[in-house]
């Protein structure tokens, strides 16, 4: 439909930002029989459609192949051997499955009846704003803020999509660089970080806390630094970028490790990963009576709604501070709470104690609830169980080491689960049922877990704790 800017729409629900919390959100409001109207300025699925989680995952899947290339000749005597990365091909059929699942979206906003605007919004009041091209909308439940989140960047040169990338670019950066710099080793950068180095680079990765995946129980972190450092990558934790330079032939950047020394790195491309922060820009905020925190989120008075303080306007994704995750599927789960609370339904909060966290890095790491030292920190009398993914048959097939820790009060419930190794973004879902649910080591016991798999590891963790292990006593 064509409308001239000096139209108004009156709506159910406005929804700005098509990205996951967005058209859930959308999808959810419509579902419950509300008029919806969903403005987006790109292309509706977001960042993690196009830019994140989608085409990344496409990539590390393709870098697990290479992987299996060398362990079939090195492990297993399949004389096999890779030519080359036909990086073209491999773009191609990224870009294929990020279509398809782009066209899906946008056929599931149409057949529910969302109205999807393709303009830029600027609010106009609490429940008002103007999207370029169509007019001014207004919303008679209620505005959802659904705007999303951009690569940080480091002060210095400006990002070229060559020689400096940050991971909303790095996808399509031409061709495989001989060598790469990382900056941040966040799950964004360690999954870069073992993607590239999986298609032949020389990888250094370089993060500023004392470890990787800082907000992982700490155990975790070691084996997944061995796991990288026996894959060849080479490990800063502790480190700082003193400065760094676009050269011609790449970048030069001078580091201090946690020794103290003073290293100059030289590499092809330099790929920033240094976290995300809001957008918020063009939006007009304080027109609807809206602050945001230092770090540019949209805080809400009322969690359990993930309202603002401004009656009617809610937030979802990556707008929203912490304790929400900047994850994909939290914002589902928040785009679900706020579509049911705006049509008037009786809801629960999202627990983001439960919701799961994955690095599909090559090691993968998974997890879900407290670290152990969060458990204690808390006060919790805790018990601590760890078993090594080798200690059942299929973890010795896979032969790429890994673990399984298990946080649980003492006779009490599970509070965390974490997991190091292959397959582990898999075997995740279990234990957030687990967590989700209060569950004790002994509820879990009773449930019988096919073997032989990986998963028999997470079932003989909760084995042992509840007094029952087979093959490891505690």
């Amino acid at each position: 439909m064509t409308r001239t800017s000096t139209e108004k729409t009156t709506t159910d629900v406005l929804v700005v930002g098509g990205g996951t919390g967005g058209y859930s959100t959308a999808l959810r409001a419509a579902a419950l029989g509300l008029r919806v109207v969903l403005a987006e300025r790109d292309a509706v699925g977001g960042t993690c459609l196009h830019r994140g989680c989608i085409p990344s995952k496409a990539m590390l899947h393709a870098a697990e192949l290479v992987d299996g290339i060398a362990e079939a000749r090195e492990r297993w005597g399949v004389k096999a051997t890779l030519d080359a990365v036909d990086w073209p091909s491999l773009a191609a059929t990224r870009d294929d499955i990020v279509a398809r699942n782009h066209r899906g979206v946008e056929g599931q906003l149409a057949r529910a009846g969302v109205e999807v605007m393709r303009g830029s919004a600027e609010l106009t009041g609490p429940r008002s704003a103007r999207i370029s091209g169509y007019g001014e909308v207004v919303a008679r439940r209620g505005v959802v803020l659904a705007t999303g989140s951009r690569p940080r960047m480091l002060p210095g040169p400006a990002v070229d999509g060559r020689r400096v990338v940050t991971s909303d670019d790095a996808l399509h950066a031409p061709g495989l660089p001989g060598s790469v710099l990382v900056v941040g080793g966040g799950a964004i950068g360690v999954e870069y970080a073992s993607f590239h180095r999986s298609m032949g680079a020389d990888v250094t990765l370089v993060e500023a806390a004392d470890r990787l995946v800082p907000l992982e129980d700490a155990e975790v972190s070691r084996h997944l630094v061995r796991g990288l450092k026996k894959r060849g990558i080479r490990v800063e934790a502790g480190a700082r970028l003193l400065e760094w330079e676009v050269v011609d032939e790449g970048v030069r950047a001078v580091v201090r490790t946690a020794r103290g020394e003073s290293v100059t790195v030289a590499a092809d491309r330099l790929l920033v990963a240094v976290g995300r922060e809001p957008v918020t820009d063009g939006l007009e905020l304080a027109a609807a009576g809206l602050l945001t925190d230092g770090r540019g989120h949209v805080v809400p008075a009322d969690w359990s709604r993930l309202e603002t303080a401004v009656p009617g306007v809610h937030v979802v994704g990556d707008l929203l501070p912490p304790p929400s995750l900047g994850l994909a599927h939290a914002s589902f789960a928040e785009g679900l709470l706020v579509a049911e609370t705006l049509a008037g339904l009786r809801t629960s909060p999202v627990d983001y104690a439960a919701v799961p966290r994955v690095t599909y890095s090559s090691p993968q790491t998974a997890a879900v609830g407290l670290t152990e030292a969060q458990a204690r920190d808390a006060g919790h009398d805790v018990v601590v169980n760890t078993l090594p993914l080798t200690a059942v048959a299929k973890g010795m097939v896979h032969g790429r080491g890994g673990l399984v820790k298990v946080v649980a009060e003492r006779a009490g419930r599970v509070l965390g689960v974490h997991l190091v190794g292959p397959h582990v973004s898999e075997m995740i879902a279990e234990s957030q049922l687990v967590v989700g649910w209060d569950a004790e080591p002994a509820d879990v016991a009773h449930h019988i877990h096919p073997h032989p798999t990986l998963s028999e590891a997470v079932g003989e963790a909760f084995l042992t704790l509840a007094g029952r292990g087979l093959h490891q006593q505690h």
